[in-house]
């Protein structure tokens, strides 16, 4: 073959090359006392380890023979033996000791198809054992390894001699540079079998510069995406209930589909924590649970909570423990069962050690089985609620609702052009300390779109709800009716809608943009449902009324169907949209009559009168850089807003500003705390919501930042403030957070949080909390 030849398929990838058979000198050698023979192409052993006994299987430009059986190949080398493969400019053979000396441009490739480089290598056993001069691995995640030295023993161990490892990029233009961080070794042991690398007497270097001493560090091969070992351990110098604190985590892969994470937590001012994490991924589900177990020396006093009464210390110290997390396994495929579980031994060892869920009012824990169909839902489920904040909840007046059956039913366009849909939600709710009840509910729906020459758009709706309860302890929380014993009571209510949309379109700015001014008109038609407190009808999911723009065309606005909208009723509207060239301005405008003023709402709820305060909505985006959205309810009678809100966004690129704006006249959630009916709302419901939040964040390159706030204009007070500050690359992420919780859940405030992340790629994240 002609030189010009043997350059044409040096061109093409040498893996291809090797598989043309002619197009070098090609051929395997026996070992010694074994004869030698032309082979027609390259004979790997695949799915075994290779070793000494294994023939030889080369390509090369040029090759010589000794007497004494060395063998010279120059010229573009390539070697396999067994599961292993070598490539380099010149490669020596000595078949009689199995010795295989290879140099210039050595490339060595493994069983597992990672290649190291290096100037030059010396081999035996079947490539298994050996050493090599400065060696080069490039490994996965874009991470690399050198070394001075190395030495190869059964073809699992390689001990480096001053070594570095780093996933940063090399400079291009100056690769002798140091990169943004390495970890710089006297030794390196690399485990090929069980995936880890080893570094002892180590420096952590930035910039070339030493921060970090390590005696010894131990990771896993960049490869390995999850095996057992110890994760980085955390450390906190400084923390209100904890005092300084180290945590030591270690993971443990059971198997390809579930794992466990087990933590040690250890601390100067409270008991020891040990927690841990399961996880598994099954073909039918999945499995994730997390738990711990602690020692709690702290122990709270009484204090005087939102209502002014004074709270006697919990249960909090001693042997405490959690558990959370969720399960779910399909039964077939149309039906699952699984649950959700939030449950712990007080909400101060959920504070003391940073328990997440802490700060919620409840926790909650669900088991359930649920079916999907053509077109219909059913769940059938178990709820238990633990309550947190004992300041405010106490846990024997939440409900334990056992069992509660949901179903629902959407139907296909019948004969009539109209769609019937079906819905039920039955439950029984037991309380140690409030109102009991067992409810049956069910309701029917009916729509008929259509529309007429004009352009109006009709929609006509037909609706049934019927409920059935029976209820005691109607005297307590949260109903607080004057009667007591046991009551059955029950009711229907058809209603019948019909609602006129009449939008008038047209094009301008030369076609380049459209306008949409849309009058909405609906009547509906109920009986009046009356003051339900005189029928003894329990409430458990209807406590709020929410009258807004969102609402203002529902046919009930309340939360839930213990309590209905019900009598005669219309409600109207304009929404306006103008949008052109990235421009947008859209409105919604509107009002509500009603025959009969409802006693069932709370104060403010917009529908005091026959006639309701007005509601509205507008959205103006001139641009990509600005967007800003306002609602609200005023009432013309007291000359005030209701309720309000706003949300704002401005900004280009590298710089945005979020802010936003809360008004109401009240403190809903207080409203069924005490008893209502017997002295009114506690004081603490007349407390206005009134609060602004506002957020600043910035990216430029490799930089963020950003810094947000909310602050209580009712109370004059922040309720929290934040910030974070970091810098990320290819390989390397630094993030600073302070956070400050104003707060005060169970008499207690947390002091400011400040954390520290650093993040190396392929290593890991290290974590400083203060």
């Amino acid at each position: 073959m002609s030189k010009r030849r043997v350059a044409h398929y040096r061109r093409r990838s040498w893996l291809a090359a090797s598989m043309l058979a002619g197009s070098a000198t090609f051929g395997s050698i026996p070992q010694a006392g074994a004869t030698m023979q032309r082979q027609t192409g390259p004979k790997v052993a695949v799915g075994k380890p290779s070793s000494q006994s294994d023939p030889v299987t080369y390509l090369a430009d040029q090759e010589s023979y000794t007497k004494t059986g060395v063998a010279t190949w120059t010229g573009n080398v390539q070697v396999w033996q067994g599961d292993h493969a070598l490539r380099a400019d010149k490669i020596v053979y000595d078949r009689n000791t199995g010795v295989m000396t290879a140099t210039g441009h050595v490339a060595m490739v493994e069983p597992d198809g990672s290649t190291s480089f290096a100037d030059y290598v010396e081999l035996s056993n079947g490539m298994h054992d050996g050493i090599a001069r400065a060696i080069f691995l490039r490994m996965e995640d874009n991470a690399k390894l050198a070394a001075n030295g190395m030495r190869r023993t059964n073809g699992k161990i390689n001990d480096m001699a001053k070594a570095v490892y780093t996933a940063c990029e090399i400079c291009a233009k100056d690769p002798s540079r140091a990169p943004f961080w390495q970890l710089r070794a006297y030794n390196a042991t690399q485990d090929a079998e069980h995936k880890r690398i080893e570094f002892s007497h180590a420096y952590l270097d930035m910039f070339g510069l030493p921060i970090m001493y390590l005696p010894i560090f131990s990771m896993t091969d960049p490869s390995v995406k999850r095996q057992s070992g110890f994760l980085m351990p955390g450390i906190n110098p400084h923390d209100r209930y904890l005092g300084t604190y180290f945590t030591i985590p270690y993971f443990w892969a059971i198997d390809d589909q579930q794992d466990l994470t087990v933590q040690g937590l250890v601390s100067t001012r409270t008991g020891p924590q040990v927690s841990g994490q399961y996880r598994n991924q099954l073909n039918f589900g999945k499995i994730n649970f997390t738990g711990g177990v602690a020692y709690s020396t702290h122990k709270e006093g009484s204090y005087v909570n939102t209502f002014g009464n004074n709270v006697s210390g919990t249960n909090d110290n001693g042997i405490q423990g959690y558990v959370r997390g969720s399960a779910v396994f399909d039964i077939d495929p149309h039906w699952r069962a699984g649950a959700n579980v939030n449950l712990a031994s007080s909400a101060n060892y959920m504070r003391d050690y940073r328990i997440t869920g802490y700060g919620n009012e409840t926790l909650q824990s669900t088991a359930y089985i649920d079916g999907f169909g053509v077109g219909s839902y059913a769940r059938l489920d178990g709820q238990f609620y633990q309550g947190l904040n004992q300041g405010v909840i106490r846990n024997s007046n939440l409900p334990f609702v056992l069992p509660r059956f949901t179903y629902a039913f959407q139907g296909e366009t019948d004969p009539l052009g109209g769609t019937f849909s079906l819905s039920t939600n039955d439950f029984n709710v037991y309380r140690p300390e409030g109102t009991r009840d067992q409810r049956g509910q069910i309701q029917m729906n009916w729509n008929r779109p259509f529309h007429n020459v004009l352009g109006q758009v009709w929609l006509l709706t037909a609706r049934l709800d019927a409920t059935v309860y029976q209820a005691s302890h109607l005297t307590e929380q949260p109903t607080y009716y004057v009667d007591t014993g046991t009551h059955t009571t029950g009711w229907v209510l058809p209603t019948v809608a019909l609602k006129m949309n009449w939008p008038f379109l047209r094009s301008f700015a030369h076609g380049h943009g459209s306008q949409i001014l849309e009058p909405i008109v609906q009547a509906i038609a109920a009986p009046n449902m009356g003051n339900s407190a005189t029928r003894m009808i329990p409430n458990e999911d209807s406590l709020q009324y929410e009258f807004t723009d969102s609402t203002l065309f529902s046919l009930n606005r309340y939360t839930g169907t213990d309590r209905l909208d019900g009598g005669l009723r219309g409600n109207v509207g304009v929404h306006g949209n103008w949008t052109w060239r990235g421009h947008v301005v859209d409105f919604l405008v509107g009002e509500s009559i009603q025959q009969h003023i409802t006693q069932n709402r709370i104060a403010y709820s917009g529908l005091s009168h026959h006639l309701s305060s007005p509601v509205a909505r507008v959205r103006v985006s001139p641009n990509q850089y600005l967007d800003l959205t306002a609602r609200g309810r005023y009432d013309p009678w007291r000359k005030k807003f209701d309720y309000g809100e706003g949300l704002v966004s401005v900004g280009v690129p590298v710089f945005h500003v979020n802010a936003g704006y809360i008004y109401e006249p009240v403190t809903p959630y207080y409203f069924y705390a005490t008893n209502y009916r017997l002295n009114g709302p506690t004081q603490v419901y007349y407390t206005p919501t009134n609060e602004v939040t506002a957020g600043v964040s910035t990216a430029y390159k490799q930089y963020h930042a950003s810094v947000y706030g909310r602050r209580s204009l009712s109370r004059h007070e922040f309720v929290s403030l934040g910030g974070d500050i970091g810098y990320s690359n290819d390989c390397f992420g630094l993030d600073i957070l302070a956070i400050k919780q104003y707060t005060s859940i169970g008499g207690q405030q947390r002091n400011t949080t400040v954390l520290f992340n650093l993040t190396f790629k392929t290593i890991g994240t290290f974590g400083i909390n203060g």
